[in-house]
């Protein structure tokens, strides 16, 4: 079955750096587009980047531009978050998510797969 596992978040100070990593498993890595989520104590999942599979090109929640570089490794199936300059309200469980098709999607419901999550929490 299709497995995604994310890895790397923890607790931070502001200004510091994570890399967030999500390992799949059980599906082929290049024909789905994937994404990463967050979601915040009390808040509703939100998109925070996206890779497509037909350009490579990326899409980013506005308030990480600048700040968060998703990226893929193919031959390892891993997709990668790479948040630098991290403030309090980057604290939430980071999801990794999987869609079928090569087009971004930045909608909870266009996503078929999700991981477990990883806490990363940015103290002041």
């Amino acid at each position: 079955q299709v497995q995604l596992v994310e890895s790397g978040g923890r607790l931070v100070q502001a200004g510091g750096s994570l890399r967030l990593s999500c390992a799949a498993s059980g599906l082929t890595f290049s024909s789905y587009t994937m994404g990463w989520f967050r979601q915040a104590p009390g808040k509703e999942r939100e998109f925070v980047a996206g890779i497509s599979r037909r350009s490579g090109s990326t899409y980013y929640l506005d308030s990480v531009k600048g700040r968060f570089t998703i990226s893929e490794d193919n031959s390892k199936n891993t997709l990668y978050l790479q948040m630098n300059s991290l403030k309090p309200e980057d604290t939430a469980v980071y999801y990794c998510a999987a869609r079928f098709g090569d087009m971004i999607a930045t909608t909870r419901a266009d996503y078929v797969h999700w991981g477990q999550g990883t806490q990363v929490t940015v103290s002041s």
